[in-house]
């Protein structure tokens, strides 16, 4: 039984009814696509909403490995998610909760924290539906990895038994010391508190250990190269591509980007307002970064202070419908989910975020482009650093689902027993293999040339 003020336990028993309607070893199921379904046909529709020179880049970075599609192909898996059993606890979705969605980065208080970090695809929906991204993401990493169904399936196991008594612990906290909860690297064992062993706490410390972080400075020298007009922004194609080097596109290029920040800032608080005023632009340039997002409009923008050696990178990204738009999102901006989404979500969110409107289905975000971010190569962890991070990371995910209010109920849902934690491997194991299938339709597709990828 959870040790919960009185108040809370008409949200367990809520919680606990909710399993009438779906038990919890339902989830266990991958709803069964048409049989004329055509996984790379919706990719593809789905590029054609994009920016045309760049889609053979999104394909070509989405073959590399099963993993790199997963990150990709986030509609495929929203189709899959909204056609299978689904609770009515809602929460502010991630959307995209993959391990590589999870990173380092400073907070406004300089505080070095771990946090999810992207929130293109956030919007209300069923909280186990970021819970099922996560946990397919462990088992596509294992089989990378080479571990057997068994390693995978503990991997599985232990994140969502983190995932819940990690929900079981907020469900007893106030509303408050939910909303500032945060893990912070610097102090990561007072953060854990009693939620892991101090055996996987001493891990935990040795992962974070083994992330190297570049400071700003040093992460903007490899951005900018110094010229007599001043910093620039260093050309480093496909990534980051000036905008004098962007040929016809550069004139509509730089409209987008002096609206954008014209109109965003009225979206900042005073103080921000004020701190941002004292900068000037002095470049642009088109970027392109990750897998899911390219095709995307996207720049990085170089800002000055007090002079040249003052530099300051903010980044403007396109914000679309969320591929979760099933789960009820009815926010009438993109730009505006996105920004609300990672407000109510990460526990220091950047504080220059910030969006802007340009028409009804399209709008853009706005954020830090570099603020001591790093993030884990998940690819070369071993076993037992994968199942540490996949704890971390749910531990992370329940703490942002927490914050929509539900924690109780989800805690009541997902109760005590083996039934949940079962149906969960199972459903990891069975979309590991769906998106296997899906990868190598894609690969079969750039073989008989029905896809163009970079070289």
């Amino acid at each position: 039984m959870i040790d919960a003020p009185s108040g809370v336990h008409a949200e367990l028993a809520h919680g606990r009814a909710v399993r009438s309607s779906i038990p919890r070893r339902a989830h266990a199921a991958l709803a069964a696509r048409g049989a004329d379904d055509d996984p790379v046909g919706r990719l593809l529709e789905q590029s054609s909403h994009r920016l045309a020179d760049l889609t053979p880049l999104r394909f070509a970075r989405m073959v590399a490995s099963p993993f790199a599609f997963l990150r990709g192909a986030d509609l495929l898996m929203a189709g899959d998610l909204a056609a299978s059993p689904s609770t009515d606890l809602i929460v502010q979705l991630c959307g995209d909760a993959h391990l590589k969605n999870f990173g380092l980065f400073a907070s406004p208080e300089r505080r070095l924290v771990f946090d999810v970090t992207d929130f293109d695809e956030t919007a209300p929906g069923p909280f186990e539906w970021d819970l099922k991204r996560l946990v397919a993401s462990l088992s596509i990493a294992g089989e990378l990895g080479e571990l057997d169904e068994r390693r995978r399936l503990r991997l599985v196991r232990t994140s969502v038994e983190a995932y819940r008594s990690s929900m079981r612990r907020f469900a007893t906290m106030g509303r408050l010391e939910v909303w500032y909860a945060a893990l912070d690297v610097a102090n990561v064992f007072g953060d854990l508190g009693g939620f892991f062993t101090d055996a996987a706490k001493r891990s935990v410390e040795d992962l974070m250990g083994r992330v190297r972080t570049q400071s700003t400075s040093s992460k903007f020298d490899d951005l900018i190269e110094r010229t007599p007009q001043g910093p620039r922004i260093r050309l480093n194609p496909p990534r980051m591509v000036p905008l004098r080097d962007l040929g016809p596109l550069a004139d509509q290029s730089r409209e987008t980007v002096d609206a954008v920040l014209a109109g965003y800032r009225d979206t900042l608080v005073s103080d921000r307002r004020f701190l941002l005023e004292q900068f000037r632009v002095v470049d642009v340039a088109r970027l392109v970064v990750g897998v899911g997002s390219v095709g995307t409009e996207g720049y990085a923008v170089l800002l000055t202070g007090r002079d040249d050696d003052d530099p300051f990178f903010l980044q403007i990204k396109e914000a679309r419908g969320s591929v979760l738009a099933t789960a009820g999102d009815a926010s009438s901006d993109p730009g505006d989910r996105v920004v609300a989404g990672q407000r109510i979500m990460q526990a220091t969110p950047d504080a220059f975020l910030g969006w802007y409107r340009a028409r009804a289905d399209r709008g853009f975000y706005v954020r830090q482009l570099y603020d001591r971010k790093a993030s884990v190569d998940v690819e070369r962890l071993g076993a037992k650093q994968l199942e540490i991070y996949g704890r971390v990371c749910a531990w992370v995910l329940a703490r942002a689902h927490a914050r929509s209010g539900t924690a109780a109920a989800i805690a009541g849902y997902l109760g005590g027993g083996d039934s949940f934690v079962e149906a969960l491997g199972a459903f990891a194991e069975a979309y590991r293999a769906q998106n296997l299938a899906d990868y190598r339709a894609l690969i079969a597709a750039v073989d008989d040339g029905r896809v163009r990828i970079v070289p």
